[in-house]
């Protein structure tokens, strides 16, 4: 039976193994292509990753296998993407935005609406104003994003890969 769990900060670790070994399947397609030295990168920096305020990762798992996972974490007002080539409107730096760090599905479970349900319940009661991704222009994911209403608000150009779309989704206002 699929199931889907909420974990924050460490109390993610036990599934970083798994989360690895999907990455790896996952991320080995075209137009990815990633090996090795992507995947060790991607695992060196999942703990550093977890204690970041505001991380959440929620888990889609069926008879004991990880098939699909999203997550992110809080990125304060006044910041941005890293790399950024372009910085967002003012409304949207001056805001806390949450960043989605990967949402990712088993190739062979895609179709079925499992990636929608891992992103509805990621981005369920945040508090932030805005979720922000980056995207591989390439990939066929990027489609779905504007699909979903995320918009291109600038770009990213990382040492390694290919020149990344950053883009954003109003949230809405949660009454506290």
């Amino acid at each position: 039976m699929l199931s889907y769990t909420a974990r924050t900060g460490p109390a993610a670790s036990p599934l970083f193994g798994p989360l690895e070994s999907l990455y790896a399947l996952v991320y080995a397609e075209p137009p990815y292509n990633e090996g090795p030295e992507q995947v060790a990168r991607f695992r060196e920096g999942l703990p550093e990753e977890a204690i970041r305020p505001g991380f959440t990762l929620i888990a889609a798992e069926e008879g004991g296998h990880l098939i699909g996972a999203a997550y992110g974490w809080t990125m304060p007002a006044g910041t941005w993407w890293s790399r950024a080539e372009q910085e967002p409107s003012r409304e949207m730096l001056d805001a806390a935005k949450f960043a989605v760090m990967e949402w990712i599905v088993h190739p062979e479970r895609r179709g079925e609406g499992v990636g929608s349900e891992l992103m509805r319940r990621l981005l369920a009661d945040r508090l932030e104003d805005w979720a922000t991704l980056a995207s591989d222009p390439r990939s066929p994911a990027r489609a779905m994003y504007d699909r979903a209403g995320w918009r291109q608000v600038a770009t990213s150009v990382l040492p390694w890969g290919p020149p990344m779309d950053l883009l954003v989704l109003p949230l809405p206002v949660v009454d506290v």
